[in-house]
């Protein structure tokens, strides 16, 4: 049986039960597992790991526990909205010197034991004009995790470049995948499902 971890911030955690071991929140890994279930009955085990508000620095400080003693065969991370949003909220910057430097920090502890990493691009819904105008700090963020992908030699799945796409081929407002422009509707998260799934079975 081989063990899918997720881990990120308030879009991975969706609600998941803190105190129960297995849960899977509401959103996109929830239905990971339902279609992977689906189609290999038993074949995995799906842990979530997620938690709200976190930036990178908060995953690194909490890697040993919530990742590697987990001993998952893969971890799925999106992480990096919050490292944005906290430079508009709080006026609390996070440079991308620093987000990289704690993204690999992870990775190289991934890389080390043998766990395959899906990296995915934090996104961003262009649903109003306060929103578009983090993508002047998203954008370096972004880059970090492109490059790390080809550094670590990891799966990339480029949830923002999807996300546009979406809603120029449907022809639908940004808020119909995330009214708020970051944390996905039941449709934006069925989406993450459907590409996530791809993504890991290439993994």
């Amino acid at each position: 049986m081989k063990t899918i971890l997720f881990q990120g911030d308030s879009v991975t955690d969706c609600g998941r039960r803190r105190e129960e071991d297995g849960s899977l929140g509401g959103g996109y890994p929830s239905e990971v597992c339902d279609l992977m279930e689906a189609a290999q009955p038993g074949a995995f085990r799906f842990l979530n790991r997620g938690i709200s508000g976190d930036r990178v620095r908060d995953l690194r400080r909490r890697w040993q526990a919530d990742c590697m003693e987990l001993q998952p065969d893969v971890v799925s991370i999106l992480v990096g909205v919050n490292d944005t949003w906290r430079r508009y909220d709080r006026n609390d910057i996070t440079r991308d010197e620093a987000f990289a430097e704690d993204y690999r920090a992870i990775l190289t502890q991934c890389r080390a034991v043998g766990i395959k990493c899906l990296l995915m691009t934090p996104f961003l819904l262009d649903t109003k004009p306060e929103v578009t105008r983090m993508r002047e700090d998203l954008s370096g963020k972004q880059a970090v995790v492109r490059a790390l992908a080809q550094e670590f030699d990891a799966a990339l799945l480029d949830a923002d470049d999807l996300f546009a796409q979406e809603v120029r081929e449907q022809n639908k407002a940004p808020a119909a995948f995330a009214r708020d422009g970051v944390h996905p509707t039941a449709e934006g998260h069925s989406l993450l499902a459907k590409w996530v799934r791809a993504a890991l079975q290439a993994c």
